[in-house]
């Protein structure tokens, strides 16, 4: 559909608007330059000439978007628009009346006063500059002023309106004032800002006063309820969550003195502010790394997605960002009904382009999977699919091998002959130099994809290379199994909060992020920058010490640590270890230029070494023998084990 097929009524009353206002600029500039006898010996062809100038400015003013654009977010941006336009029309007059219209070139007759004159002169030519962007601009500006007058009317009498602090930068805090004068934030009345930094304070934001810093918390919240004007609400700007900002004071101090608190999130392209509770999570991030979105709606968009364990936590995520980027058409692939179900449902209630689609199947059906990418075609695989959770995998030890390793060389296959672009194995941080059967099941599927993705042997021929690639991070905040809603459960039932190990450390990221930074690692896979980069790690900033995570959270509930709730350690269960490492002692790091994401170079295992683990495994799993299945995994992965807790590792083989 063209740009004039979109035209409605309200454009065409503003193209009528804008060619009154050129021809009311013209004449009045016509006006005041030639009063009396000189405007009227000009006027008849003034009218000649004024039908073609209208029409040349109605195209003018649609091609700088001053027909297409809304009076009620009149901005900066339009009124530039204006400018240039007013200035193209300008040029127009000059040329028309140097070049086409000057009296002596036509040798027509004219008035005495008008000879070897030019029609318009210069003082009318600028005249009519500044009196056509006083009218383009000037309605606008009348009209906006009143949406945005009515707009702060309502919130303030409103009765539903709830009076709010924000807290934030000013930057962050115009956003979310920009939202409620237009009304996608309703029921809310602004009565201050809160900035961290020191050049906002003192400072009107869209007439709304930073009333300090901070530290001002206490000061302003009782100074407004001694004026009868309580606070209601506080929301927090990303800004906010900063730690100059002393994110825990705030929200500490908040819930003293009983007052919601919301949070704005980071805001993307074409996003509308809502407002969400402030999590516990919220307050344990690092900064998010800077995505390049539209690299990654480069990547997904009008493409075919397979997802594997799309009911999961990543899986669901990395569905909603392939489907938000513009994925013509979405497949998640799922064993479980319930989770499938629910994603499917929630995924078609965002009424994107997608085309979205749900199959039962287990990863392990190996031809299930085939014949699934075989009928799509994808274009890309994410496989998410995994047992994840380590005291389960050890005990469980089979059916880790059967699902991390069998399951991902099945997806792996299936991507491969199906001809897709790429397949993104999700890998996990335990994988470096594995202690548990997770990382090292996980280690040897990294291990196959990186020998598919290399050996041109096993690409298909005349076909485009499919690219392989796993990537790695660790513990993503509010996923299944996370130790921080079970924290929070524990908490809330009165505790005690338990931890294995007072020195246990771990790695934290959003499941936002993480999913994102994947995609920019398929993005960057994709590109011919790279071609020998098969496994990616991603910037899991600085670990985090498990019992001061504890410890915080039982302090933002407002309880008393050993007064009102206590920390018991557990010890530590099979396949842990103390710290997650980033790399391998024999693996060096690369870095490939991206904010947040780094690439590993592991040794590589020949594709024939790897097909007689595979048969091995496969022998030995229907027999369930146990000490054939532990020497072909060490021998797999001779790294197995070798960061100083080997009990811990012939605890994770010599099962339970």
């Amino acid at each position: 559909m063209t740009r004039f097929s979109n035209l409605t009524l309200r454009n065409l009353w503003i193209a009528v608007h804008d060619a009154l206002a050129t021809t009311l600029a013209l004449f009045a500039s016509f006006y005041l330059r030639f009063e009396g006898d000189p405007f009227f010996d000009r006027l008849p062809l003034l009218l000649r000439i004024l039908p073609y100038f209208v029409a040349l400015s109605v195209v003018v003013c649609y091609m700088f978007n001053l027909t297409t654009t809304k009076w009620r977010f009149f901005s900066l941006p339009d009124a530039l628009n204006i400018l240039r336009a007013a200035t193209v029309l300008t040029l127009a007059l000059v040329v028309m009346d140097y070049i086409f219209v000057a009296p002596n070139i036509h040798g027509a007759p004219v008035a005495p006063n008008m000879q070897g004159a030019f029609f318009l002169g210069k003082i009318t030519i600028i005249l009519y500059w500044f009196l056509e962007i006083f009218f383009l601009s000037g309605s606008r500006f009348v009209y906006r002023y009143f949406r945005y007058s009515r707009a702060r009317h309502h919130a303030r009498t409103n009765e539903d309106a709830v009076p709010v602090l924000l807290v934030g930068r000013a930057a962050d805090a115009e956003v979310l004032l920009r939202a409620i004068e237009s009304g996608a934030v309703k029921r809310l009345w602004p009565v201050g800002v809160l900035s961290p930094s020191p050049a906002d304070r003192g400072q009107l934001i869209r007439n709304i006063s930073v009333l300090g810093g901070t530290d001002d918390f206490d000061d302003v919240i009782h100074d407004f309820a001694n004026r009868k004007e309580p606070i209601a609400r506080v929301i927090m700007a990303p800004s906010a969550f900063e730690p100059e900002a002393q994110p825990e004071s705030i929200l500490m101090r908040a819930r003293r003195h009983g007052l919601i608190v919301s949070r704005l999130p980071s805001l993307e392209s074409g996003d509308v502010p809502r407002l969400k509770a402030v999590a516990v999570e919220d307050l344990l991030l690092r900064p998010s790394e800077k995505i390049d979105y539209a690299r990654l709606e480069a990547l997904v968009r009008n493409k075919s997605v397979i997802v594997t364990g799309g009911g999961g936590s990543i899986g669901s995520e990395i569905c909603d960002r392939v489907a938000t980027f513009g994925a013509s058409r979405l497949l998640v692939i799922e064993n479980s009904e319930p989770a499938l179900y629910a994603v499917v449902e929630a995924l078609t209630a965002q009424n994107t382009e997608a085309s979205i689609e749900g199959r039962i199947a287990d990863i392990r059906d190996r031809d299930r999977i085939m014949r699934l990418m075989r009928e799509f075609s994808p274009d890309i695989v994410f496989h998410a699919a995994a047992l994840k959770h380590v005291p389960i995998l050890e005990r469980d030890w089979s059916e880790g091998v059967k699902t991390n390793i069998f399951g991902s060389i099945n997806v792996a296959d299936a991507a491969l002959a199906a001809g897709a672009e790429a397949m993104v194995m999700i890998s996990t941080d335990k994988a470096i130099e594995p202690v548990s059967m997770l990382g090292l099941t996980k280690r040897f599927a990294e291990m196959y994809c990186q020998a598919l993705d290399h050996d041109p042997a096993c690409q298909s021929g005349g076909k485009p290379r499919t690219r392989l690639i796993s990537v790695r991070f660790g513990n993503v905040l509010a996923s299944n199994g996370s130790v921080v809603p079970k924290f929070k459960a524990q908490i809330e039932a009165g505790g005690p909060v338990t931890i294995t190990h007072p020195d246990m450390v771990r790695y934290f990221m959003t499941i936002r992020e993480a999913c994102d930074l994947v995609i920019t690692a398929a993005a960057h896979a994709l590109a011919p920058v790279r071609p020998d980069v098969s496994v990616y790690v991603l910037n899991m900033g600085q670990p985090v010490k498990i019992v001061d995570l504890a410890e915080r959270m039982i302090r933002l509930s407002g309880l008393q640590l050993g007064h009102d709730i206590d920390i018991v350690f557990t010890g530590m269960r099979p396949g842990e270890r103390l710290n997650e490492i980033l790399f391998a002692t024999e693996e060096p790091a690369v870095e490939i230029g991206l904010a947040g994401i780094m690439a590993a170079k592991p040794n590589e295992t020949p594709m024939q070494c790897l097909r007689n683990w595979i048969a091995a495994l496969e022998d030995a799993i229907a027999t369930d023998d146990r000490t054939t299945i532990e020497a072909i995994l060490k021998d797999a992965v001779p790294e197995f084990g070798s960061t100083g807790a080997s009990e811990v590792a012939e605890r994770s083989l010599s099962g339970s």
